[in-house]
């Protein structure tokens, strides 16, 4: 019997052995490395950008993407999804400054109209700004799915474009910089990086014969062919986490491409631990396929990954104190990359098997509010008890 438990205390050294080394390398991903443009190709590009309540930050995303050093044709598109705060007049006196400032790209404001059955409120929105697109820029080799709270540097769309070239893929997206600039943003943020990236190991998505498809929805560049040959925006028109369903889309139609960025970031902020709670709880059970069973499964997964080595490392038995310090360390040694993305101490990386348990109990919240007919509640939306209560196809068709 002591042989079965000394056994089982084992286990969380046995799973971090194996994340460090078989999980492709997630934990040592760092921000892509710039690479250098062909001037002789730049193929035109449509930005399209869904808009909900962004004043504050959307003239500000609007200004970088007029600026932006391309000199290919670049038109942006921006939806204004029933906005209540003058988010479309903001978007509009950004582009006529950034035009009177002598940008050379163009600019249109697209009026958003009421959600249709069946489709998430961003995609909808991304669905009417594509046909916008099509009709101002039909010749456009690439669109650009990016949010009104991504701020992009001035060489962002060379870059994505450059590396779509050279590298002949269907889709390049970048893992946008988040903000932590409070104590609840430096405690939480860049786990939640790290879980991202340990559950879609980016190697992994760049492999063109793994499976395994990802996006970061924040930044995405896609061949506008390969979103042609999927049946458009409409093919994942339900998706709540719509990134992730576009990647694995595309990926069966070619290689794609997701990194860290270096120059992409997000100007929203979660300043408070409530923010936060409520970054995760809105579609981590979604994630779960909204299964009670693959609840329970992530629950006891994470409890046993995070926690149990601590517990064992307090332990007073020589035969199983050694096994909990062992997994406690090399979990931490996997968050170190990580925290030095986001230039923050070392000393943080024993802390994250309390950041692990924040995680869990906010997904646990993410189901009770699925349960309770408030699942992926965003911009004053339960986007899932939309889904789950009118089910069918929207009239619009694909994008």
């Amino acid at each position: 019997m002591f042989e079965i438990f000394i056994a089982m205390a084992g286990l969380p050294a046995g799973i971090w052995l194996y994340l460090l080394l078989f999980r492709g390398r997630f934990w040592l991903e760092r921000p892509a490395e710039q690479i250098a443009p062909d001037a002789t190709a730049t193929p035109p590009v449509v930005a399209v950008i869904p808009a909900r309540n962004e004043v504050g930050v959307v003239g500000a995303v609007v200004t970088a993407l007029m600026r932006q050093e391309y000199t290919g044709a670049f038109t942006i598109v921006l939806v204004d999804d029933g906005s209540e705060d003058g988010t479309g007049a903001e978007a509009r006196a950004a582009a006529a400054a950034a035009r009177e400032a002598g940008s050379p790209h163009r600019f249109f404001l697209v009026a958003g109209k009421p959600l249709a059955t069946g489709w998430t409120g961003k995609l909808w929105a991304v669905h009417q700004g594509l046909g916008e697109a099509q009709r101002q820029a039909p010749g456009a080799r690439y669109t650009l799915l990016t949010d009104a709270d991504i701020h992009h540097g001035r060489g962002s769309l060379a870059q994505l474009v450059a590396r779509a070239e050279q590298g002949g893929f269907n889709l390049v997206s970048m893992m946008a910089r988040l903000r932590t600039d409070t104590f609840a943003e430096k405690a939480l943020i860049p786990a939640y990086i790290f879980f991202f990236q340990k559950l879609y190991p980016f190697a992994w998505v760049r492999d063109p014969d793994h499976r395994l498809g990802a996006a970061a929805g924040g930044c995405m560049l896609v061949r506008a062919k390969a979103l042609k040959s999927i049946g458009g925006i409409g093919a994942i028109r339900g998706a709540l986490i719509d990134d992730c369903a576009l990647g694995k889309a595309i990926k069966k139609t070619g290689p794609i491409w997701l990194g860290l960025a270096g120059d992409v970031a997000s100007l929203r902020g979660y300043p408070s631990w409530g923010d936060i709670w409520n970054l995760i709880a809105r579609s981590a059970f979604t994630q779960l396929h909204h299964s009670t069973l693959l609840l329970v499964g992530s629950v006891l997964g994470m409890l046993l990954t995070y926690l149990m080595p601590v517990l064992l490392a307090i332990q007073s038995d020589p035969g199983i104190q050694p096994l909990g310090i062992m997994a406690w360390a090399m979990m931490a040694l996997a968050y170190l990359p990580t925290l030095a993305n986001y230039q923050r101490s070392p000393l943080w990386a024993p802390f994250l098997p309390l950041v692990a348990v924040f995680y869990t109990a906010a997904t646990i919240a993410s189901a009770w509010r699925y349960w309770r007919g408030r699942g992926g509640q965003w911009k004053g939306r339960a986007q899932a008890e939309h889904l789950r209560a009118r089910p069918g196809r929207s009239p619009g068709g694909s994008s």
